[in-house]
């Protein structure tokens, strides 16, 4: 069953417009960027029992369409996202594939999902956006059901990520109007402190609480890595209003900006990243 269920706060707006669509256009890039991440959701998600898994944040539906084929036809894999474009993507691939997930475009930190309805919650990069995480968490505690695992994948800080914030800071100078990330709410790197993150997930219900770090490494293709930065990220919600001169200088600057991770037809960058295990 496909559900849809309307929001329309600030992060709807974002990832139902430019960054969403953006998100769908780089669908087969990103999803070979990430892939690396993969592996540790879909162990997490195969190993409960009862085999019902629902993916936080899926956007294109690469990791819900990968649990689904793990968990075959005694399991089943729901996605929700709040973004349209990126929901409509994931069902497509699902029906082109024949695999049997299904979607709802919904923000999970409100969608009335069935109570105790699944065995298993993962994510991957998908759960630092909430406006409200505890209530969030709180939510989604009560879609799983009592004993069901809670795995995510969230970045660390931009520090440890440099490759994340190559763009903007290479920009920067050239585009005073490029916003500046926020550090004390939704965004990329909400997560980046541990402490935060183990105080979420007890104050909205979750036990047995593990936070790990992992460095996983990612490649991108040369070829692709303009298309990446200037439609991706805080660059991209910008540059497309930027007059022609203006954005063939700003590229060229920031492709310099990214020369030290790219050894030869590769971009090469270590993804600092949390891994958090919880249980209901």
């Amino acid at each position: 069953m496909d559900v849809t269920h309307g929001t329309d706060d600030e992060q709807a707006t974002r990832w139902n417009g430019r960054a969403g669509h953006a998100w769908v256009d780089a669908q087969a890039v990103l999803d070979q960027t990430l892939k690396p991440y993969e592996g540790p959701l879909v162990e997490a998600a195969a190993a409960e029992s009862g085999g019902r898994v629902l993916d936080v944040g899926c956007g294109t539906g690469g990791t819900t369409l990968a649990v689904a084929r793990r968990l075959g036809p005694a399991g089943h894999c729901v996605g929700v996202d709040i973004s349209e474009p990126m929901i409509a993507a994931a069902r497509a691939r699902a029906e082109r594939a024949g695999t049997p997930a299904s979607f709802i475009r919904a923000d999970a930190a409100e969608h009335p999902f069935e109570p105790a309805a699944f065995d298993a919650v993962i994510s991957r990069f998908g759960v630092m956006f909430f406006d409200d995480p505890v209530r969030a968490f709180t939510n989604l505690r009560r879609a799983a059901r009592d004993g069901a695992g809670l795995r995510f994948i969230a970045w660390r800080g931009p520090a440890e990520n440099p490759f994340m914030t190559t763009a903007e800071r290479a920009a920067a100078p050239l585009l005073p109007s490029l916003p500046a990330r926020r550090s004390d709410g939704p965004g990329q790197f909400a997560f980046a402190d541990s402490e935060k993150v183990h105080r979420i997930l007890e104050e909205s219900g979750w036990s047995g609480i593990d936070i790990r770090p992992i460095d996983v490494e990612c490649t991108l293709p040369e070829r692709e890595l303009v298309g990446y930065f200037t439609r991706l990220g805080p660059l991209g919600q910008v540059l497309p209003d930027t007059d022609e001169q203006a954005r063939a200088r700003i590229v060229e600057t920031v492709r310099a900006a990214f020369d030290p991770f790219v050894h030869g037809t590769e971009v090469r960058f270590t993804g600092a990243c949390w891994l958090v295990d919880a249980r209901a």
